[in-house]
């Protein structure tokens, strides 16, 4: 690329990306000759064909996770991020590696290219169709999805799966040697954080899929390491850096570690506390960071992870616990991390509440309590995590088929991933998985959801689908 335009080229490829987003998203929602999309056709064709004037040929390509422009890497800001994802996500869907615009061209052509981009993945080959019918547009051309690595009989949900229960051993083990005395290396532990991260930045909709399976035996670990997951996944969307994702990770996972010093027979208690009882169970963000700060040198992680499991009970508005005489500003990772264990330890089952609540249900008490005990701001971004039907969620469709909400969808929150389990005849079935939002021929969605149920109330083990 030429030296000095390269800034304005830089610039003019984040704005590419981003209007052709804006533009594939809003003819989702709108008929093709609605003012917004016409708008948003008209504004991308400008920065199109601006872009030709300069380099001839363009070439968007997505490699892995990002996309390059004429070989050249696009770095993108926050504000960019979701455009960014959703394309990367659309692009994979539809087996397209690469859009190339070797002619100026009219809103005509990005509108045939849009409404081929709508309709491709419902084919059984989206590729084939998608070439097939963009054969008539000569200023467009596309090609197909390189994969960065062949996966033979690679199963990216087995070593999800592996990756998540080596989390729990390895927390369950480094506990138990804490509890006995004995000297705790964290070294391994931030290698699993790590691997976490890595899954979170490629495979985010199989690991918070794992932090739906809940196991009431050993509900303490798997706890630990679903605040962890949940926690990177919600730094990931706020754009914080790998090693901050790391660090955010460790603290998440070390957040509890305080509850061990609280007696088996207090915290296994199947009835209510008594008030002495609530005394010594809110000791243990104190007892937190004793336990930390004996584990190692001291350094920033730890003390970080400290200040974490003494905060995370604390509240947005401090209301919690423990209570101190001088109000303080919490810290971000401990804002997060309040989220993530309030969320799941709503829809775990523990020994005092043997019944899980849904997720759905525990989703609006986070909404009643944003802004109150939890960051509002920090809301908004968790429940575009999470989305309106987190993952887990027992769905009944228009189409009369029960399923469970198997992935979520960030740009339309209300039309996840859902696989069927019963079908429309009462059969249980194998568990396709269907996209809500697929439309018809009429431009109508296919499936909504109606309403949530109660896995609980149907006897329906969610791990037996999402494992």
């Amino acid at each position: 690329m030429a030296g000095r335009e390269d800034k304005d080229i830089l610039r003019s490829s984040k704005d590419l990306i981003n209007q052709l987003s804006v533009v594939l998203r809003t003819a989702q929602i709108h008929d093709p000759n609605n003012v917004a999309v016409v708008s948003a056709v008209d504004r991308l064709v400008s920065i199109i064909n601006t872009l030709l004037s300069q380099e001839n040929i363009i070439t968007l390509e997505l490699r892995g996770e990002f996309f390059y422009l004429n070989d050249y890497r696009i770095r993108y800001s926050l504000e960019y991020l979701l455009n960014f994802d959703f394309l990367v996500r659309e692009f994979k869907k539809r087996e397209l590696g690469s859009v190339i615009f070797k002619l100026r061209i009219v809103p005509e052509d990005i509108k045939i290219f849009v409404k081929v981009f709508t309709e491709s993945p419902y084919s059984e080959s989206p590729f084939n169709t998608f070439e097939e019918k963009m054969t008539g547009v000569k200023s467009i051309e596309i090609g197909r999805l390189k994969k960065v690595v062949e996966e033979e009989s690679f199963d990216v949900r087995k070593m999800v799966k592996k990756t998540y229960f080596n989390a729990v051993s390895y927390t369950k083990g480094v506990i138990n040697k804490i509890k006995a005395g004995e000297k705790v290396h964290l070294k391994k532990a931030k290698r699993v954080v790590e691997t976490m991260v890595d899954q979170i930045l490629e495979e985010e909709q199989l690991l918070l899929g794992m932090t739906a399976i809940k196991d009431y035996d050993e509900y303490t670990y798997h706890h630990s390491v679903n605040v962890s997951i949940l926690s990177i996944a919600l730094g990931q969307r706020l754009g914080l850096s790998r090693k901050m994702l790391t660090d955010l990770g460790m603290a998440a996972l070390f957040h509890d570690i305080g509850k061990m010093e609280i007696p088996p027979e207090v915290l296994n208690k199947p009835t209510n506390f008594t008030d002495d009882e609530w005394k010594i169970i809110r000791m243990h963000p104190v007892w937190g960071i004793k336990a930390l700060l004996k584990l190692k040198k001291l350094d920033d992680l730890t003390v970080r992870s400290a200040i974490v499991s003494f905060e995370h009970h604390m509240n947005f508005d401090l209301t919690g616990y423990p209570k101190l005489r001088n109000p303080l500003e919490l810290d971000f990772f401990s804002k997060i991390v309040s989220f993530a264990d309030q969320y799941d330890a709503m829809t775990s089952a523990r020994v005092y509440s043997r019944i899980p609540m849904g997720p759905d249900k525990a989703l609006s008490i986070i909404m009643e309590r944003a802004g109150t005990q939890l960051d509002p701001l920090l809301f908004k971004f968790f429940i575009n995590m999470v989305g309106v039907f987190p993952i887990g969620t027992l769905v009944m469709l228009s189409t009369n088929d029960l399923g469970i909400v198997y992935e979520s969808n960030q740009l339309f929150a209300s039309r996840p991933r859902v696989m069927i389990i019963v079908d429309n005849k009462g059969n249980k079935v194998k568990g396709s998985v269907v996209d809500l939002t697929e439309k018809n021929v009429k431009g109508e969605y296919i499936r909504s959801i109606t309403k949530t149920l109660d896995p609980n109330k149907y006897k329906i083990n969610l791990a037996e689908y999402l494992l």
